[in-house]
């Protein structure tokens, strides 16, 4: 049995505290190649439900609930929902922002940033096969949030976005990878991803990217959805050529991509 002892590391019962980013994380990579991001807004006048149902139909392996502008009595019924969509389609829910929601409906994880929850603490509070994915344009952000127990980076704005209007100038590509090399643990390129530009964020290395608008304003969502899927087909990600472990030892990644999701 695995127990977390603190920031990036795991104890087992039979065998002394390793560093959890010596654990492959293959599977989990395969999970991250693309997220779907929703945003009500972006998607009025359609049902954002509906428009989920579509991007899962088409093979989505992971949905995130991002709603700014939402109030807190919507959100949590929209994630309860959300939930049982993602997990009879097989696919990991991740909730932006709220830990509390996250835990609530049993989502896998919850992506934060800098003005959110500290991810240290948030890793305190979940239990061990929980994601926490954290929001960073620079090599120290990166590094800093895989130490204090991220699971994954989500690297951006790449492209220039107006989804998120105070997201910043474009970092690009560049820059994409040098926090792909930077790091030992999955990147997912976010900010402007289209199903055009998609394969040059993974040929920067990146694990997979992830979509709101390209998806959310899209006029056929399950399309659009393929398209992205295709596109890190066009290059294999550093995460999906890496040995497995003998061991049996997992990340919290790969945990979560081997334990069913609770449903509720």
């Amino acid at each position: 049995m695995q127990q977390y002892r603190g920031p990036g590391t795991w104890t087992n019962a039979d065998s002394a505290t390793t560093p959890l980013r010596s654990f492959p994380m293959r599977s989990a990579a395969t999970k991250l190649r693309l997220i779907v991001a929703t945003d009500t807004r972006l998607a009025a006048p359609r049902d954002i439900v509906h428009m989920v149902g579509d991007a899962l139909r088409a093979g989505c392996p992971a949905v995130q609930l991002r709603e700014k502008e939402l109030p807190a009595r919507d959100v949590l019924p929209l994630a309860r929902t959300l939930r049982r969509a993602t997990h009879d389609a097989g696919a990991l829910l991740f909730v932006n922002d709220r830990l509390d929601v996250a835990l609530a409906v049993g989502a896998d994880g919850v992506h934060l940033g800098p003005d959110d929850l500290p991810v240290g603490l948030a890793r305190q509070m979940a239990p061990p096969s929980f994601m926490i994915g954290y929001s960073a344009s620079t090599v120290a952000r990166a590094r800093s949030a895989i130490a204090s127990g991220a699971d994954y980076i989500g690297c951006g704005p790449v492209f220039p976005t107006t989804t998120k209007p105070d997201a910043g100038s474009a970092i690009g590509v560049a820059q994409l990878a040098r926090i792909v090399q930077a790091i030992d643990a999955p990147v997912v390129a976010i900010g402007g991803i289209t199903p055009e530009n998609a394969p040059s964020a993974i040929q920067a290395g990146a694990a997979g990217v992830a979509a709101i608008g390209a998806v959310m304003t899209a006029a056929d969502p399950r399309a659009t959805t393929s398209g992205l899927l295709a596109a890190p087909e066009a290059h294999s990600s550093p995460w999906t050529n890496l040995p497995r472990h003998s061991s049996g030892a997992a990340s919290a990644l790969d945990r979560c991509s081997l334990r069913p999701s609770s449903g509720r």
